[in-house]
C-alpha cells in the first residue's frame, strides 16, 4: 500500500497520539508550591490507592498554618480487610513523618511497615493543598 505524503502524515500524528502530546501543562500544585501561601486552618480529604483486593481509602484531617507547617494530622483508616491492618500501623506513625514540616514538602513513601495506604494519604495532601491554597 502506497501512502501519499498527507496521508502519510496523518497517519504518523495518529500513531504517534497527535500533536500535542509533547505539550506539558503546569499543575495546579506547582503554583501553589511557588507560593507557599495557605489559609491556616483544619482541613479534611479523602484519598484512595490499588491494592491486590481493590480500592482502599483512608481520610485525612490536617491543621495547617499560614505559611503550610503542617501543625497536626489525624488519619481515619477506611480500608477494608487486610487493608485496615495497615491503616493502623500507619495511623500510629504518621503524625511523627509530617507535623513541623511544610505540606509543600511532603511526599510519604512508607510509615511502619505500610506502603500503600502513603498513595491514599499523598492523594488526599493534594487536595488539602489544592483547598488551603491562598
Amino acid at each position: 500500500m502506497l501512502l501519499t505524503p498527507v496521508a502519510a502524515g496523518a497517519f504518523l500524528l495518529s500513531a504517534c497520539g497527535g500533536a500535542d502530546d509533547t505539550a506539558a501543562e503546569p499543575t495546579p500544585s506547582a503554583t501553589k508550591e511557588e507560593s507557599g501561601v495557605y489559609t491556616p486552618g483544619e482541613y479534611q480529604a479523602e484519598g484512595s490507592y490499588q491494592t491486590p483486593a481493590g480500592t482502599q481509602k483512608v481520610g485525612v484531617t490536617m491543621s495547617l498554618a499560614a505559611d503550610g507547617t503542617v501543625d497536626a494530622v489525624r488519619v481515619d483508616p477506611r480500608g477494608t480487610g487486610g487493608s485496615l491492618a495497615f491503616q493502623a500501623r500507619f495511623v500510629g506513625g504518621i503524625a511523627n513523618e509530617v507535623v513541623g514540616k511544610r505540606i509543600d514538602e511532603l511526599n510519604v513513601t512508607k510509615v511502619s511497615g505500610s506502603s500503600l495506604t502513603s498513595g491514599g494519604f499523598n492523594a488526599a495532601i493534594e487536595t488539602i493543598k489544592n483547598e488551603a491554597a491562598a
